[in-house]
């Protein structure tokens, strides 16, 4: 593996990647299936995060897909991924996806639009650093600072998350602790009872 500079720029490593869409692919409504333009969104972003890691990067998670508008069968697909933020492993790469007829000249319809989140590993699939990405435009720089906030609202989840769950686990200790309590004086009166009528035999 080549060394890794400290950081890179957005454009760098911005990759493209268009498909034509075919019968197979439908789901029971005739559109192409969701699926489909997933399982290519995440070929797409994961390029993408290799080449900006300079070395294999595995999908921690899709943070968001939005579908706008169905594919049909016959259109050419369109994905465009680019880094959008970087942590010290992690990186967010958005993928754009647009649409026009195969056998027609048109505009591109934006259909979905995809978020997720990659991390870079090394050979013992531990995470490993990462450049940080250098935004050059306005329009990145527009997106490090939503991946930013998404990033926040992950964080922001997972926390009140893990607290719901402490709390319910602190709810279910103390009925179990009622439980027991009550329960505790009704085994001791069977146990005098039984003693009281075995002393009587």
């Amino acid at each position: 593996m080549s060394s890794t500079p400290s950081s890179r720029p957005t454009s760098e490593t911005r990759l493209s990647l268009s498909h034509i869409t075919a019968q197979n692919e439908t789901n029971l409504l005739g559109t192409v299936h969701g699926g489909v333009i997933m399982t290519l969104v995440d070929s797409v972003a994961g390029v993408v995060a290799a080449r900006h890691s300079g070395g294999p990067a595995v999908t921690a998670s899709m943070d968001e897909m939005t579908f706008l508008v169905p594919v049909r069968v016959g259109d050419v697909v369109h994905f465009s991924g680019q880094v959008n933020w970087t942590g010290r492993s992690s990186m967010e790469v958005g993928v754009r996806i647009t649409a026009d007829r195969w056998d027609s000249v048109g505009p591109e319809v934006h259909v979905a639009s995809a978020y997720l989140v990659f991390v870079a590993v090394d050979t013992d699939g531990q995470p490993r650093a990462v450049p940080q990405v250098v935004p050059e435009t306005d329009e990145e720089r527009r997106r490090l600072r939503e991946a930013e906030i998404r990033r926040s609202h992950r964080l922001a989840r997972r926390a009140a998350i893990i607290a719901s769950r402490e709390e319910d686990a602190r709810e279910q200790d103390a009925r179990d602790q009622d439980t027991r309590e009550k329960v505790a004086p009704e085994d001791a009166a069977r146990e005098a009872t039984a003693d009281t009528v075995d002393g009587a035999r």
